[in-house]
């Protein structure tokens, strides 16, 4: 289960023995779990893994069937996975757990879901750990960045779709050339968040400046079914017709940020963190913060806001010795 990477693969994988021995529906329900509920890859790669290690773990114990599940068997595995793995770790478990025997007990296989009753451990974030620049390191990097190259241009364009939009790297990954249109007279982007949800934003000036170079200093404009932003063919500097993968774009962002000498271990996430936190500090409000960022509750926001680094520093600075 850890290896699924699509719905054809995982159509073609056999239950877990343990779900099986329940019956071809128990099978055939545990399957579509996957296929039908989970939209978003990335969860189900999650998930997949998360409920494979459960099953797994049931197996040690003897248990005959997956009906044979109660609420005491997944407390015990709650508390003995808590022994070697975080609380937030420990929760997205759970969560995998309670939506699979919630799927299993309204498809009538279970009479109810034994998951229910069980709490995961107690985890409360105020404040995110994705690393943050200043607004003077962000314009530092932009700038240094060579745009006389097509490469230049492509990394200066997300890098500023990611600051001035809050976008996540998924969202700004999954864009097509399309997704960047004009609309009163302004340049817009479309992005495509969690959900299936397309929200469209009207650039800042500088993130328009930075998409119309891109798009036409690669010549890549017209090509509207196209990805936005393309990975570079090997051995040449002309960009391909392939979508860049997440993981480039982290290599990119640390290896400008190496350039650009900035020592903070940066990754995608710290420009959707940087710009929330300058945009707060500009006078932007939560609220509107959250629905820029896509957001369903500003408690999400807040931990992107580090307004408060700055007093904290400034108290420290206090000790004079």
């Amino acid at each position: 289960m850890s290896r699924v990477n699509s719905l054809a693969t995982l159509s073609a994988l056999p239950a877990p023995a343990l779900v099986a021995a329940a019956g071809e529906r128990a099978a055939y329900r545990f399957l579509e779990f996957f296929t039908a509920q989970l939209r978003n890859p990335h969860t189900r790669r999650a998930y997949a893994r998360a409920l494979g290690e459960f099953c797994a773990w049931l197996d040690g114990y003897g248990l005959p069937s997956i009906t044979a599940v109660g609420s005491i068997h997944i407390a015990a595995y709650v508390e003995d996975l808590g022994r070697s793995h975080s609380a937030p770790t420990v929760k997205q478990r759970l969560a995998a757990i309670r939506m699979m025997f919630d799927w299993l007990a309204t498809g009538g296989v279970l009479p109810f879901n034994p998951a229910t009753a069980v709490r995961g451990p107690k985890h409360v974030v105020k404040r995110g750990k994705t690393p943050v620049l200043a607004p003077d390191e962000a314009r530092a990097l932009l700038d240094a960045i060579d745009t006389t190259t097509p490469i230049g241009l492509r990394d200066r364009a997300l890098i500023g779709l990611m600051v001035y939009t809050f976008a996540r790297i998924g969202a700004a990954t999954a864009m097509r050339v399309e997704d960047v249109y004009v609309q009163n007279r302004r340049l817009w982007v479309r992005l495509h968040e969690k959900g299936g949800k397309a929200v469209g934003l009207p650039c800042h000036h500088n993130l328009e400046t930075y998409m119309h170079a891109y798009l036409d200093g690669t010549g890549i404009a017209a090509d509207d079914d196209g990805p936005l932003f393309r990975t570079i063919r090997r051995g040449t500097a002309v960009l391909s017709r392939t979508a860049l993968p997440s993981a480039n774009a982290y290599a990119m962002v640390r290896r400008r940020a190496k350039a650009a000498g900035i020592a903070t271990q940066i990754g995608n996430h710290t420009f959707r963190a940087t710009g929330i936190t300058a945009y707060l500090q500009n006078g932007g409000t939560l609220e509107r913060a959250a629905a820029i960022a896509n957001h369903s509750s500003t408690r999400t926001t807040q931990l992107y806001d580090r307004r408060a680094d700055e007093v904290s520093l400034d108290e420290i600075e206090r000790i004079l010795i």
